[in-house]
């Protein structure tokens, strides 16, 4: 697990590519590889390296590497699980490695194969290989998005790098705001596909890879997930083989020259991943995090299911004073980011690092096996949907538009607008209420004019739209939803939160759920496996009944949340004023407009707890980033 970044000059550049700067790149990324730096050029292209060392704790495994004659180089991020077997297949081809690291494997598989190698890797990785003989760069990220990879083209050369904040420590890069993003990040928390928050740099998608050649870029598709045709699968024998699937999946993941433990939350995804570790391992180290909020905290689950497996087993309490670590978060997010468990996220990632440098995680069980409640019947069943779309539209949306737009949810006319501007668009419109942050109703009212202009015709809305329905109209409901969520909400939110929070601590996060091989089942198992009634993950919770018990299995969903709410009018209302209503006016939002849904939050009229969240996010992230008003925090491995 590294850090990586690079510069490959076009035809037109003017200058060679500059050590010096690939150093101040590398530099930046420090964090996510404490172990080890390495830079390499030859003047057309550059590649940089953070290691973190985790198998091969060699020299031998130093990058950037290269093959045996100098002519193909690789700085990788990631982890090959599938590798031994690759390398055995490669010295049975004539193939010699002087290390035993999985980055050497890509390397030779490359030489065979070219991009065609893409196909052979199992696992999560971002990486860049310079093919000196083509003159061609080419970078590629794994199927299901684990590990970030973000580029740019400035002055004819191609620059990328696994944070956002490496790239712009080239001096002629302008750091200019993307406002379309910022409008998708209003509606979704988060910024989705492949835009960023700063003009003209983007991130390689998931299952992608891109080409540089002769000052041309060419993206390509190297894997999609598939929900057809469905497995012909008894209950009995689909049970027995996901349990093999994740049996395998997780027993690759111990591959580990460093310690390793695993987050534990107490809910059904992570107590499966510690009760299968348990199985193949007779010391596991599990980490957990609460709050003193008994019904916040999920704690006693957690004791539950660590006591169960005797696990060496460590806590650490979230308190209200977490404020203080934001600009930590600000900085290491490289972009507004307003899912607020990105906080107890990085604190259970600084208390897991303190004892080992990898750990396993449940990430992925809700999105393949159905664990959400927006994956509810109830959700996708509507009252109007004997109503032709194309009538039931524009009637449900003009009654909407009988009642007045404000920001008082208690209100009855804004829960009948609400109310029938989702059945407008049913089912979609019920899976974007549970997924939308600020509606078009609230930005209505937020948008400064500035903020309007720059936005029109974004349609951040339709975006997911063509998500939801390109290439899966023949899938219900239900699945089109968690199809939505594997190919947007888990990279491009849940992901991020993973990573960035785990490798600003040098910390490497793994995900049994986020095997690819996991997901293709889970993916092509009949709807009545995952969703069945009101259970979710219902033959999942069947496979590990044998494991854990049904208090684990069958209580309700929390979720990783905090309480935010009640921090925002108590012991961070005063930081919230601050940030808000103290600094230089920004051009986003009318000022009234903000205030008037900061009364609201505190008068109870609304829970407008996570739109002022990413509201202060965004604030403190423009301070930082773009005015840069607020300087980063000076040790950011805090």
């Amino acid at each position: 697990m590294c850090g990586i970044c690079g510069v490959v000059n076009g035809p037109r550049a003017r200058l060679p590519v500059d050590e010096v700067l690939l150093r101040q790149m590398c530099a930046v990324l420090r964090h996510r590889g404490p172990d080890d730096e390495g830079v390499w050029t030859d003047g057309i292209a550059g590649l940089g390296q953070r290691r973190l060392a985790i198998i091969d704790l060699s020299p031998a495994g130093h990058q950037p590497m290269s093959n045996e004659t100098g002519t193909i180089w690789i700085t990788f991020n990631g982890e090959i699980y599938n590798f031994p077997e690759l390398r055995v297949e490669l010295e049975k081809r004539g193939h010699r490695f002087h290390s035993r690291t999985d980055t050497e494997t890509i390397i030779h598989l490359y030489e065979d194969e070219g991009i065609n190698a893409l196909h052979h890797l199992r696992g999560m990785f971002a990486f860049a290989l310079w093919d000196a003989d083509r003159q061609r760069l080419l970078l590629a990220r794994d199927r299901l998005g684990q590990k970030p990879l973000y580029y740019g083209v400035f002055n004819h050369r191609l620059y990328f790098a696994s944070e956002i904040k490496a790239i712009i420590t080239a001096p002629d890069i302008p750091r200019q705001v993307n406002w379309q993003a910022i409008d998708y990040y209003l509606t979704y928390h988060y910024i989705p596909g492949a835009l960023t928050a700063f003009e003209g740099i983007y991130k390689l998608l998931p299952a992608h890879y891109l080409l540089w050649e002769d000052g041309e870029l060419t993206l390509g598709q190297y894997w999609e997930l598939s929900f057809t045709p469905k497995l012909s699968l008894g209950e009995l024998e689909a049970k027995e083989q996901l349990l093999a699937l994740l049996q395998e999946a997780v027993q690759i993941r111990l591959i580990s020259d460093v310690p390793l433990g695993a987050f534990l939350s107490g809910g059904v995804d992570s107590s499966t991943v510690v009760a299968l570790m348990s199985q193949t391992s007779s010391h596991v180290r599990t980490f957990s995090i609460g709050f003193h909020e008994i019904g916040v905290s999920e704690l006693p689950y957690a004791r539950q299911v660590a006591e169960r497996f005797g696990t060496e087993h460590q806590e650490f309490i979230v308190e209200a004073k977490a404020l203080e670590i934001l600009p930590y978060l600000i900085w290491h997010y490289d972009e507004p980011f307003a899912d607020a468990s990105a906080i107890p996220t990085y604190y259970v990632s600084q208390m897991t690092r303190q004892a080992v440098t990898v750990a396993l995680s449940g990430d992925g069980g809700d999105e393949c096996f159905g664990g959400y409640q927006r994956y509810h019947p109830r959700y996708h069943s509507s009252p109007f949907d004997w109503i032709p779309l194309s009538i039931r539209r524009p009637l449900l949306t003009g009654i909407s538009h009988l009642f007045p737009n404000h920001m008082n949810q208690r209100h009855l006319t804004w829960r009948l607008r609400h109310h029938l501007q989702a059945a407008a668009t049913f089912p979609l419109g019920w899976y974007m209420r549970s997924v939308r942050l600020f509606s078009t109703d609230q930005k209505s009212l937020l948008y400064s004019e500035i903020m309007k202009k720059r936005a029109k015709g974004v349609e951040a809305e339709a975006w997911y739209r063509e998500i939801y329905y390109n290439g899966a109209n023949s899938l219900p409901s239900i699945e089109r939803a968690m199809r939505s969520d594997l190919l947007t909400y888990l990279p491009d939110a849940m992901l991020v939160k993973v990573d960035v929070a785990s490798m600003a601590h040098s910390l490497e996060v793994r995900s049994p759920f986020l095997d690819h091989k996991v997901v293709e089942f889970a993916a092509r198992l009949p709807l009545a496996y995952k969703v069945r009634g009101g259970t979710g993950k219902y033959l999942l919770k069947k496979a590990m009944e044998r494991y854990l018990p049904p208090e684990i299995l069958y209580r309700r969903k929390k979720g990783f949340s905090i309480p935010l709410a009640r921090w925002l009018r108590e012991d961070m209302r005063r930081f919230a004023e601050e940030v808000l209503f103290s600094g230089e006016t920004l051009p986003y939002f009318e000022p009234e407009s903000v205030h008037a849904m900061f009364v609201a939050h505190m008068e109870g009229k609304g829970n407008y707890a996570a739109h002022l969240w990413a509201i202060i996010n965004l604030y403190l992230w423009h301070h930082m980033f773009i005015s840069r008003s607020i300087s980063p925090p000076r040790d950011t491995s805090r």
